[in-house]
């Protein structure tokens, strides 16, 4: 009896490829070192918690440096090497380093964020929830098999609930998380039916293994796998913001801690698109009569509204800069969800995707930027109207010129040529994959977006109301505006290294 038991006990054994899953590993044990030393660290020591969390962050992103020699794949099938349940492939390690980077400048801004709030945030769980969520986030993209798709979906988001109402006795904070968490959780309960309706039809969980059994579901099921795609792809629109599940946004920056709202804009929507591209493009690639034309409408859609909100946000209004970048962070959520839908309908698939990965590092690094120096505004100006950053460029020149720099890589305009570069690259797929109609749409909304960025531009470098007030940019804040003005720059004069690096390697 026990002999047949060894070989099946053996088989059950699986080798880990440590080196593969170091990325998210790091992030996650150094979230549980600073949770553990939050119990022993005195009062006035609490800062090294954040400088523990930017290094593990640090070493983290670092750590993606040795897997660009090959693909690497571990958690496989013992009968079948080449189903697995984590693989880093360029793909991988493309979103990585989106999110593992836009962890690490989150990390900075909150670093004085932290300082400012004086006890109202408790650090320790603080820096314990980020690091949580970005080894999430890090986790996703690597995912093969849609039970660890969704685990990994909701390790990035379940802290993200948190840390938007983590903040001591504010009201506006704790009805923003509340918001957020009741809608993400139906967005996630109707996946989870999508995904087992998926599950029902085809009998396995791998992406690949789906994409070749959904093609031979049986004609009475035909329906419910249909179903099943829809479904799924819910709680990836509301990650991603994609109207109509967008709800959520512009309430949630407000009310969260400015760097949680920077952390939000860029990894929660890396997080959605690479969830959606693995979903579509990988596993459900036959099925793309149902998501093409729902992701062409929820395109449109998504950069129509998003655009228009961020057009009638008034200067004066509390919050109004914040609430512009929630927008505007819906419309282009719209421009990202153009190449994936244009993948259903394009003979290169890998192309479009690439320009969706493409635009998403352009978005993240500029966006990033902009929300540093919202940071550093909202530390003198607590309301961070429009209206505070009029005169911008008397008090901190440096700043308002790479906040300007910033908004005209947002709308596509010289000197922001990586903008530029991003926007066109994403309407020729749209054109290549004969939606000409979306690039139509694309391109109505490209000039919508024009008036407010240019707006806010303009009044960085207006007369300032009085005597211009000097704005004392801490270090860590320095580091972050520094980081992302030289990546947006260096894009900007050698925009073709981006379709080079995000070349996905997915087929």
């Amino acid at each position: 009896m026990s002999s047949p038991a060894q070989p099946l006990a053996a088989s059950l054994v699986q080798s880990v490829d440590w080196l593969a899953i170091a990325p998210p590993t790091i992030a996650a044990v150094v979230g549980l070192v600073v949770l553990v030393a939050d119990l022993f660290l005195a009062e006035h020591r609490k800062a090294l918690l954040g400088w523990t969390s930017v290094a593990g962050l640090t070493a983290a992103t670092a750590m993606l440096l040795p897997l660009l020699d090959g693909d690497r794949s571990t958690f496989c099938l013992t009968g079948d090497a080449a189903v697995c349940s984590y693989t880093a492939d360029r793909f991988t390690l493309v979103i990585q380093f989106l999110v593992l980077g836009g962890a690490l400048l989150s990390a900075l801004l909150s670093v004085t964020a932290l300082r400012d709030a004086r006890k109202e945030l408790p650090e320790g769980e603080y820096w314990f929830l980020l690091l949580s969520s970005a080894a999430g986030a890090a986790l996703l993209p690597a995912s093969r098999d849609l039970a660890t798709l969704i685990v990994a979906l909701e390790v990035a988001s379940l802290p993200a609930f948190a840390l938007v109402g983590l903040r001591y006795g504010d009201r506006k904070s704790s009805e923003a998380a509340l918001k957020f968490f009741l809608s993400s959780v139906t967005a996630t309960a109707v996946s989870l039916m999508g995904i087992s309706f998926v599950y029902a039809t085809t009998g396995t969980l791998y992406l690949t293994q789906v994409a070749d059994r959904i093609q031979s579901v049986d004609g009475q099921f035909h329906t419910l796998a249909q179903t099943g795609v829809v479904l799924t792809l819910v709680g990836f629109a509301f990650k991603t913001a994609a109207v109509p599940f967008h709800f959520w946004v512009p309430d949630t920056y407000v009310g969260a801690p400015l760097p949680i709202a920077a952390y939000l804009s860029v990894i929660g929507k890396a997080v959605g698109f690479s969830g959606l591209i693995l979903i579509t493009v990988v596993a459900l690639p036959s099925y793309a009569d149902v998501w093409g034309p729902a992701l062409t409408a929820l395109a449109a859609l998504t950069m129509t509204v998003g655009n228009v909100g961020a057009l009638r946000q008034q200067a004066t209004r509390a919050y109004s800069a914040v609430r512009l970048l929630a927008w505007s962070s819906v419309g282009q959520a719209g421009y990202l969800l153009v190449p994936i839908a244009a993948a259903a309908y394009s003979g290169d698939a890998e192309k479009s995707i690439g320009s969706t990965v493409a635009y998403a590092l352009m978005y993240g690094a500029v966006n990033l930027g902009a929300f540093a120096v919202a940071a550093l505004v909202g530390r003198t100006k607590s309301l961070n109207r429009l209206a505070d950053y009029r005169g911008l460029y008397a008090s901190s020149p440096l700043s308002a010129l790479l906040l300007a720099f910033f908004l005209l890589c947002l709308a596509g305009l010289p000197p922001g040529i990586i903008g530029l570069f991003a926007k066109v690259t994403v309407f020729s797929a749209a054109v290549d994959a004969g939606l000409g109609w979306l690039a139509v749409i694309m391109a109505v909304n490209v000039v919508i977006a024009l008036f407010y960025y240019l707006q806010w531009t303009a009044l960085l470098f207006r007369a300032p109301e009085g005597e211009p007030e000097k704005h004392r940019v801490p270090g860590p804040v320095t580091a972050a505006i520094a980081l992302t003005g030289v990546l947006g720059i260096a894009l900007s004069g050698a925009p073709q290294l981006v379709l080079r690096f995000t070349d996905t390697g997915l087929f």
